[in-house]
């Protein structure tokens, strides 16, 4: 979670700037796992989590793909900003808030079904 707070503080920084490089790929890696969710492959969406947050949700009863199904993400929305920093990315929906990190492999989704939490920075169903 301090992650994400940190991540939702750096996103804030970067509002009303031009898309950063690798808004891209992100963005793409956010509507894949959307995508994947929104149409039942609970697998398929598991595979596009970061490896914490995919195993946090492997401790639930059916294992991750069942889980991140039973979650009931919006599973899709019009995007309102992308912000990278770094290997950090927030993918901002009408409908949901993604965090994502760069990994080797590529973007992989860190928290998903994510809303600002007041005081707080953000409450996330997925998180790592």
């Amino acid at each position: 979670m301090a992650l994400i707070a940190c991540a939702a503080a750096l996103a804030v920084s970067v509002c009303g700037c031009a898309a950063p490089a690798g808004a891209g790929p992100a963005q793409a890696a956010a509507a894949r796992f959307l995508d994947a969710v929104r149409g039942g492959q609970g697998a398929a969406a598991c595979a596009l989590l970061a490896p914490e947050a995919a195993e946090s949700l492997a401790e639930e009863e059916g294992g991750c793909a069942r889980a991140v199904l039973r979650l009931g993400l919006p599973g899709q929305g019009t995007v309102k900003q992308v912000a990278v920093w770094g290997d950090e990315a927030q993918v901002r929906l009408s409908t949901d808030t993604l965090f994502l990190h760069r990994f080797a492999k590529g973007w992989l989704v860190r928290g998903a079904g994510c809303r600002p939490d007041p005081p707080g920075p953000y409450d996330c169903e997925v998180e790592a």
